[in-house]
């Protein structure tokens, strides 16, 4: 990974900085995007801290917004030259249904939109970095779940459990499309479960559903080894070709039947499209 140039959402704790710092390590320079700017300067600093950590860099938006998804695509392709790997890692869950200024369910928006417009804003600059990587954070938690295209933004009835499944059913079925429209451009887009992990996921989902979360973190995993296959799915030469394969410690997985479901995946990318207004 020697100054590879990888982007990653979601690294200012958790899996995110974990992996992101063993990243550094590995001699990558790291493009942190965050949306607080007291816990992203700390993890910069941290980051910055680590051998050779002078060239790392940090963005910060909200990428439940989607005017936002898109300046930041704009400013981080101005201002790197190549992008050797994308890793969409940010995500939450909140338990009550709220909605974004873009009239959209937030968890939808965090989880899934933000994947598929920042992808879509690097892709030049991934196209001409080739080979380069999309490594996209999904979760065991889509299993048992399904897309009612007549209700993605969960107008008719919210569950804070399954809206989030749904998203990660979302971030899988969008990784097996990227990677049907992307082959042929050098660069491969793949997804992980990185296991239930100990992290600040769901501290502020409220309510119950914090509640929940907190006690079931009892028996998770640390973020050291949740961020296993984030690193292997971005550094190592064994997946130089795999795209469009759904990981689980640092293995190939079978997702949901209604994670592979091609139909699903090519009607859920022109529905975001149409959502983000992105003309593909």
């Amino acid at each position: 990974m020697q100054d590879k140039v990888v982007v990653i959402t979601g690294a200012t704790s958790g899996i995110g900085e974990v992996a992101a710092r063993r990243l550094a390590g590995l001699g990558a320079r790291i493009v942190l995007v965050a949306r607080d700017r007291a816990r992203g300067e700390a993890a910069l600093m941290r980051l910055r801290g680590t051998e050779g950590g002078s060239g790392h860099t940090i963005h910060y938006g909200d990428l439940s917004r989607l005017s936002e998804m898109k300046r930041l695509a704009v400013q981080i392709a101005a201002a790197q030259p190549r992008i050797d790997v994308l890793i969409n890692n940010a995500g939450a869950m909140f338990g009550c249904r709220r909605l974004t200024e873009d009239n959209l369910e937030l968890t939808f928006a965090l989880n899934h939109m933000a994947y598929f417009v920042l992808t879509n804003g690097l892709r030049e600059r991934l196209f001409a970095s080739a080979p380069s990587r999309i490594v996209n954070t999904a979760s065991g938690a889509h299993r048992g779940r399904r897309l009612d295209f007549d209700d993605l933004q969960s107008q008719r009835g919210f569950s804070g459990f399954k809206g989030y499944g749904r998203t990660k059913l979302c971030n899988i079925l969008f990784t097996r499309e990227l990677a049907r429209r992307w082959r042929g451009h050098g660069v491969t887009a793949n997804c992980l479960h990185p296991g239930f992990v100990a992290t600040r996921f769901g501290d502020g989902s409220g309510g119950y559903l914090a509640h929940a979360v907190r006690l079931a973190k009892t028996f998770a995993i640390p973020p050291e080894q949740g961020a296993d296959t984030i690193v292997y799915l971005a550094s190592s030469p064994d997946v130089a070709g795999v795209t469009g394969e759904y990981f689980y410690k640092c293995r190939p997985a079978t997702a949901s039947m209604e994670a592979r479901d091609d139909a699903a995946a090519g009607r859920l990318w022109t529905e975001s499209a149409g959502l983000a207004e992105i003309v593909d």
